[in-house]
């Protein structure tokens, strides 16, 4: 806009206030005080038309038509485009009649709110009491705000809600100030309506209803008709106020942020939620932000303050996981911290006030620097080592951040933040824990002594939007007959273990496949910490429980397999095996738990074999090897082997059948692979998905079955399929 140009932004509490009629007057007042070339806008998002009448005449164009309008807006043009009115102001009205329907698309707005600011010195817009995507925005080019209440008890507390949503939008408060209007006898004082609203009084109109409505009758605002009143003379006062000393030459360069958000949603200073205390602490090995910081000294005073206005923990504490009252709980924390932003510091850039204020704001109820990385869509993984060192995988490829907590104080009172809600610690005694996220994503954190350098920080962020077998098929993970070949095979109960490297994708990869277990099947789950998201509505979920602080009431996924088996389920889900339960897991694959599936860390279906008989020797149960072995090739059907490349690209690397045993040997055979062969000129992987040619020995039982399996799945050339990995890489688990 231009720099000498202002917007005044009227808006009120509730309806009723009288806000209407005084914006109206208050266009007319500044052209009949300073002779300027005024502009009134009609912007309530409730309007009807009220301005038509108030000022009794009808829009030349309507603010959606000024929207929509591509050509100049200029000196030139601007008579066709604004309603001339016998005082003098322009007018742009919200509708022409009752009946229309005022919509206005606020990205539209900005271009024409521009170029009119070229042309009127002043433009005061009546936004009404309904804040929508409109009336944030011209409120974001506002010089001043001005919040119109009357002074009854009810406008008053409305008021104080309007004012206290435009401080958690993060609109320096300096920028709002109070019209009483309709005072009269027996009225609430101004001062102590300031002292109620903790804002300005700018003016005060008199209660004088006759002039009012004679005014609405006529169509004449009382300013033009009537200037020698009271009412009309209050409003000139208010534009002498207004007006006078550059009062809103100095407002306007207030900063706001670049948005602002009235459902209110790095550097980040170390905090401390859940005390009065907050520290710098330094490191042993790197140095830590210097104390000096000033960004740093003011979002420790800022937090200080936070803790003596209200206690977070109990507040935390006190919404029992509510949605509502969490909302609740941010939008008023986010309220205070803006007044003590005002209090700490005035004259802050907006952007940097609005960032500082959310920075804040994820340190006390969030978890700080990470909130950003977290909402990131691209970001996979997030790996912490240290306060200063924070790394990010990305479409496969590990790059580090810019972002850093303030110390590794900070940084261990947002792992407690992660675990404490889950009943689960960490401390000295117990310097490393498994977790999971609200959204499911897996945490795994490491502190001091274990960790050298400071906490360790792990996220594994779960996918907002469930992976599916469109999403492998578009990554190239796997090709289609691969896919028919696997729903087959889980449809039918076949018993599946899927092997992998760390961060290969084993556990996306259950999650997808188990989207074919029919859904009229009982499934139990038994995981480490909760992950899977199974769309059947008959699903049991159960997690492990670590020890408590006396070291007892631990249960393991072995204990949860055990109890899974009374259970009456059809198929039991195993997060992963890295322990005894393998042993559990196999019996019950033998004893009619058909279609139950796996994961095992292994680098090829031969050394999953090895693993899983390593894992059962752990159980203690002293079997020989051989006997381990026939449970193996007795219980398991199909191993599917998945990998994460060098390019950083996942791929199904071969599906082999577990095929019985030869002497003391468990056989394998493989269906399909993936077969890697050059490399293009930006070191992408290109290879081949290959059948080969050999026909599974549970077809003929399928068969048998009615059930019919396409021989064409098995030749050496329908299932090939070229490929190279320049497309988007999916996430892994």
């Amino acid at each position: 806009m231009n720099p000498k140009s202002h917007l005044i932004a009227v808006v009120g509490g509730k309806g009723g206030v009288g806000k209407s009629l005084f914006s109206a007057n208050l266009a007319v007042a500044l052209v009949k005080e300073l002779r300027a070339r005024t502009l009134f806008l009609d912007a309530d998002a409730l309007s009807c038309g009220d301005q038509n009448i108030i000022l009794g005449t009808q829009p030349t164009r309507t603010l959606n038509e000024i929207a929509h309008f591509t050509g100049q807006i200029n000196s030139q043009t601007i008579g066709s485009l604004v309603t001339k009115h016998p005082t003098g102001i322009g007018y742009i009205g919200a509708v022409k009649n009752p009946t229309e329907q005022f919509k206005v698309d606020a990205s539209l707005i900005q271009r024409p709110l521009d170029s009119m600011s070229q042309v009127f010195q002043y433009i005061v817009a009546d936004l009404g009491s309904t804040m929508t995507d409109l009336q944030l925005t011209l409120i974001d080019n506002a010089s001043i705000v001005l919040v119109v209440t009357s002074p009854e008890i009810l406008a008053l507390n409305q008021a104080t809600r309007l004012i206290g949503d435009f401080s958690a939008a993060t609109l320096p408060s300096d920028l709002v100030h109070v019209v009483v209007n309709k005072l009269g006898p027996g009225g609430t004082s101004p001062s102590v309506i300031q002292q109620m609203l903790k804002r300005p009084v700018l003016g005060v109109i008199p209660q004088d209803d006759k002039t009012a409505l004679s005014s609405i009758q006529k169509g004449m605002p009382f300013v033009a008709a009537q200037p020698q009143l009271p009412i009309s003379a209050a409003h000139h006062e208010i534009v002498r106020r207004l007006t006078s000393g550059g009062t809103l030459q100095r407002l306007k360069a207030i900063a706001k942020p670049s948005k602002l958000n009235m459902s209110s949603r790095a550097t980040n200073a170390e905090i401390q939620v859940d005390g009065a205390k907050s520290s710098v602490a330094t490191r042993s090995s790197r140095s830590a932000n210097p104390s000096g910081d000033p960004r740093i000294l003011l979002k420790l005073r800022i937090h200080q303050e936070l803790i003596k206005a209200m206690d977070l923990k109990k507040s935390e504490t006190d919404t029992k996981g509510d949605p509502q009252k969490e909302q609740a709980l941010r939008k008023k924390t986010q309220q205070i911290i803006s007044q003590i932003v005002d209090t700490e510091k005035k004259g802050m850039a907006r952007n940097e006030r609005s960032q500082l204020i959310k920075e804040v704001l994820d340190e006390a109820l969030g978890l700080g620097p990470l909130e950003d990385l977290l909402e990131d869509p691209d970001v996979t993984e997030i790996m912490v080592n240290g306060y200063d060192h924070i790394f990010v995988e990305k479409s496969g490829r590990l790059n580090r951040s810019q972002i850093t907590f303030t110390s590794n104080f900070h940084l261990k009172k947002v792992i407690e933040r992660i675990v404490t809600p889950l009943g689960r610690q960490i401390s000295d005694s117990s310097p490393y824990v498994d977790a999971r996220l609200k959204d499911g994503s897996r945490v795994n954190a490491v502190i001091e002594p274990v960790a050298i350098d400071g906490p360790s920080l792990t996220i594994r962020k779960f996918a907002k939007t469930p992976i599916t077998i469109k999403d492998y098929l578009n990554w190239e993970t796997i090709n289609q007959p691969m896919i028919d070949f696997l729903k087959i095979c889980v449809e039918n109960g076949l018993n599946i273990v899927i092997s992998g490297g760390t961060g290969s994708g084993k556990t996306t990869l259950l999650n997808t496949m188990s989207s074919f277990i029919p859904a009229t099947e009982r499934i139990v789950t038994v995981e480490d910490a909760a992950e899977l998201q199974l769309k059947q509505e008959h699903v049991v979920r159960l997690e492990t429980r670590p020890p408590n602080l006396e070291g007892s009431g631990a249960i393991s996924i072995r204990d949860l397999v055990r109890n899974s088996l009374r259970m009456r389920p059809d198929r039991i889900i195993v997060g992963e095996c890295r322990g005894g339960e393998a042993l559990d897991m196999l019996s019950a694959m033998n004893t009619g738990h058909d279609g139950s599936m796996t994961t095992v860390h292994s680098n090829n279906p031969t050394e999953a074999i090895s693993r899983i008989e390593t894992l059962c020797l752990m159980a203690g149960m002293e079997l020989p090897a051989s006997a381990i072995r026939k449970q193996i090739a007795s219980a398991v059907d199909l191993i599917v082997q998945i990998s994460r490349l060098s390019d950083g690209s996942r791929k199904v690397k071969s599906i082999t059948e577990v095929v019985g045993m030869s002497g003391e040997n468990v056989t394998l055979v493989e269906i399909f692979r993936f077969k890697e062969e050059s490399l293009d000129k930006n070191r992408k992987i290109i290879g081949s998905f290959q059948s080969m040619g050999r026909v599974p020995t549970f077809l003929e039982d399928f068969e048998r079955r009615g059930i019919k399996i396409p021989r064409t799945l098995f030749t050496g050339t329908s299932g090939a399929q070229s490929t190279n990995t320049k497309k988007k890489i999916g996430s892994g688990s």
